[in-house]
């Protein structure tokens, strides 16, 4: 296949018009960026700090946190630090930044200052700038990322990086198809080549980006195959452009069996076409998101879910774990919620920290599964010759070799119709146009119809519906009354 590293010239001439989106992309050199990250210690490199982790077996914390104002931002993360003892920061952005709306970020951020409380869901860093945004970063001990949802994210990357951030979540596929409605995926491609390059000009100047791409998608019912199919071909396309620190997420689907077999083979699954397609030089770690789906309202239900999330992580083997807290079915959490979500992982962690996880029969079973399904899409998506990887991702999309369930994209087909068997697998009923074998198509049709059997029921639409909602009722499987 064709690699596509963005010409230099052609991102200087994309840069100027970029930075243009808003005043505050005047404030960025890249010179003095540079300059800049020369000076941050290994304790804040994102990339350093996950690196040495994955070699010490210790698994990260990280929770998700944003809001409107630079100080009371500021004071939301020294909490998470200090109260909530997380290992990583993240600086989670507002909606209006994500859609490239900064107008309306503008307001929110002037609003806000008149309620005296944040009336944004997250924190606009675009309208905020280069040195206040590096004020968030040197106010904190622990490496900072941004975590967003934006598919066009150039000019807050630009902004964000040359403050200082040392992590930048995200890509062309996973912050377009789950996010976005209308957004061509071809562009959205283009734009995430444009954020590739630029961290890695970043790596090639001696300051490590961690780039990581989102995981869970939409984080309903995603079968592992999808999620990892889609996560090693952003994997692919950052490498392109000279990235060198991945982490790559899975987002957790319930069953314990297929979790853990889920996040072995993502790192198995990625080291084998990072290097089939002629990358050496890469540093690669896990992430595992805790339940991205419906929790329990009752807060010590929703803490026995935050608790399963914490134990099927450190068994699997992942290096960081995305916390949730547990007031995840009410909306925007507390900082004080967000400190409890870290701590009851932490405790979790700790109870397990001095023991393993044998590997079982069942566990192996399922990696094969899984790895027999990524082979078969990627199969399909990475052909010799062609336009680029990115241009085979696009028409993947079209002609639905690629295809994320629940999706509110136009460009994604959303024909996959997946539903849980009969132990809490994700397995898919009808495969739409995924590649997949004639005797793994069947495997999926058997284990659905022994649910099926076992309920009384037919193989049903609504067996999709009672799924997502189980976990918030309090069960895995949505069985029926």
């Amino acid at each position: 296949m064709k690699k596509h590293a963005m010409a230099w010239n052609d991102f200087l001439a994309e840069r100027e018009k970029v930075l243009t989106g808003w005043p505050t992309g005047g404030e960025v050199r890249l010179d003095e960026a540079l300059r800049y990250h020369a000076g941050i210690p290994e304790s804040r490199r994102f990339a350093s700090v996950i690196r040495k982790a994955r070699e010490n077996r210790r698994l990260l914390l990280q929770p998700r946190a944003g809001v409107s104002l630079v100080d009371e931002h500021i004071r939301l993360l020294k909490y998470l630090e200090t109260e909530g003892g997380a290992d990583l920061l993240p600086t989670t952005i507002d909606s209006y930044t994500r859609q490239n709306n900064y107008m309306e970020a503008q307001k929110g951020i002037e609003k806000s200052i008149v309620a005296g409380a944040s009336l944004l869901n997250g924190f606009p860093a675009v309208n905020h700038g280069l040195a206040e945004c590096r004020r968030v970063v040197e106010s904190v001990v622990c490496p900072v990322q941004i975590r967003h949802g934006t598919p066009d994210a150039r000019l807050l990357a630009e902004i964000t990086i040359a403050a200082g951030f040392t992590g930048f979540e995200g890509g062309a596929i996973s912050y377009n198809i789950p996010y976005a409605k209308k957004v061509p995926l071809r562009k959205s491609i283009a734009d995430w080549q444009y954020v590739d390059r630029l961290a890695g000009y970043y790596e090639e100047n001696g300051a490590p980006i961690n780039r990581e791409p989102f995981g869970p998608l939409t984080g309903t019912l995603v079968p592992p195959c999808i999620s990892h199919a889609v996560g090693i071909i952003e994997g692919l396309l950052a490498l392109e452009q000279g990235v060198k620190s991945l982490s790559l997420g899975y987002g957790q689907g319930g069953n314990m069996v297929q979790d853990m077999a889920a996040v072995h083979s993502l790192r198995r699954l990625a080291h084998k076409y990072f290097k089939r397609e002629g990358f050496d030089d890469y540093d690669l770690t896990i992430v595992f998101h805790q339940w991205m789906g419906g929790f329990p309202e009752d807060e010590s239900k929703a803490f026995s879910v935050i608790a399963l999330g914490s134990a099927v992580a450190w068994f699997a083997g992942a290096d960081k774990i995305i916390v949730k807290t547990p007031h995840e079915a009410m909306g925007v959490p507390t900082k004080e919620a967000n400190a409890q979500g870290l701590k009851a992982t932490r405790q979790m962690i700790n109870m397990l920290s001095d023991q393993a996880f044998t590997e079982t029969a069942a566990v192996e079973r399922e990696v094969e599964i899984i790895t027999r399904e990524v082979d078969c899409i990627l199969g399909a998506v990475l052909t010799p010759g062609g336009d680029g990887l990115g241009e085979n991702a696009a028409a993947a999309f079209e002609s639905g070799v690629l295809d994320v369930p629940f999706a509110p994209s136009i460009y994604n087909r959303g024909v996959i119709l997946p539903m849980r068997d009969n132990e809490g697998c994700i397995r898919m009923f009808n495969t739409g146009n995924v590649p997949l074998s004639d005797e793994l198509k069947s495997f999926h049709r058997e284990r659905l119809s022994e649910r099926a059997r076992a309920e009384g029921r037919p193989v049903s639409f609504q067996m999709v519906t009672d799924d997502i909602y189980a976990i918030s009722k309090c069960r895995l499987v949505g069985r029926p009354r």
